[in-house]
């Protein structure tokens, strides 16, 4: 399923709020520069609010007008003299309007001012992502291997100085690329940058990198006959999970990496990256530890080296599922030293 704008336009409000932007229309002249698409999006759902709230029923208003602005009502007389003599029967105050009681998901101390409930195309949820055998037909042509590094620089090249998603305008040092051999026959996804590899600009250089290469020289290989990427290649904020239309809109990148390295195995490394590679949003329990499949090659599911760095019980596990990478390549351990 598509992604229509109002929903990615949710997405991005979502994530600057996340960040502490809330004036984005108060102010005439933001200090963050955002897109102009984004500018345009996020304007129209200003005028949309506005239209919502500004078509609220005139009735309420009239309600609550003070007892002497309401039309008295008109009392029949029996004659003339009953007209002069008779007490005009008092005007009973309107009765304040009736106050429907606090929604759940809003506080109790608003009142008039409440926001008004957002339009049916900005509350939908958010659709799930496609998966990267939908995003695009396998190539029909592939890309010999002497081409492969001319052809991952020109895809570098059209990446440029990134401005694509929020991530653009959230501190960002470098655009994290790839590493490794782009005729590797063993390929690594993780799910985004963090602080040491937006400084330096490679991917899997900090802790959970240095795991990362224990783990590929246990599996007999190294660093430099693998490729490496990420789902997005810029740093999250506080190294949290990609948000949907970050990944979403990174996804187009990682697809064609995918298809110029064209890897015999992928090991997808945690959730993060599994579910946006195949597009839903099982446990990674469910995924690991059996073969998939993604742009023509074979998919391993296994547990992420920051997870193992925090529970160091799960490598065993994770190492039952790189054993299965090794038989699928042919790959034997390096011989111990006596």
């Amino acid at each position: 399923m598509a992604t229509s704008p109002e929903q990615q336009l949710r997405a991005y409000v979502d994530y600057l709020r996340d960040m502490g932007v809330y004036d984005l229309y108060a102010r005439e002249a933001p200090t963050a520069v955002l897109p102009e698409d984004v500018r345009t999006r996020l304007l129209e759902a200003a005028s949309k609010v506005a239209a919502v709230k500004s078509a609220a029923p005139a009735t309420a208003a009239r309600a609550a007008a003070p007892a002497a602005q309401q039309p008295r009502p008109v009392q029949p007389a029996a004659g003339a003299f009953a007209a002069r003599t008779a007490p005009t029967p008092p005007v009973a105050a309107p009765r304040p309007p009736a106050t429907a009681p606090p929604r759940g998901d809003a506080p109790a101390f608003f009142g008039d001012d409440a926001p008004p409930p957002l339009p049916p195309e900005l509350s939908a949820p958010m659709p799930k992502p496609k998966s990267f055998d939908e995003l695009a037909p396998l190539p029909t042509q592939r890309v010999p291997a002497a081409d492969r590094p001319a052809a991952l620089a020109a895809l570098r090249a059209e990446i440029g100085d990134c401005t694509r998603c929020p991530l653009a305008y959230a501190g960002r040092h470098n655009i994290v690329f790839d590493d490794g051999s782009p005729s590797a026959r063993l390929m690594f996804v993780g799910e985004g940058p963090g602080q040491d590899e937006d400084l330096s600009g490679v991917p899997f250089v900090g802790k959970a990198g240095q795991l990362l290469n224990n783990m590929i020289n246990a599996m007999g290989l190294k660093r430099e006959e693998v490729y490496i990427a990420n789902i997005v290649k810029c740093r999250p904020p506080n190294n949290r999970a990609p948000e949907f239309v970050e990944a979403t809109t990174c996804s187009q990148f990682l697809l064609k990496q995918i298809d110029i390295v064209q890897p015999q195995v992928i090991v997808a490394l945690g959730k993060t990256a599994a579910n946006y590679l195949r597009g839903n949003n099982d446990s990674l329990t469910s995924q690991r530890g059996r073969w998939l499949a993604i742009r023509g090659a074979k998919l391993m599911v296994t547990f992420h080296p920051a997870y193992l760095l925090r529970d160091p019980a799960k490598k065993g596990e994770a190492w039952k599922d790189l054993q299965q990478v090794m038989a699928e390549l042919g790959l034997q351990p390096p011989a111990r030293k006596a």
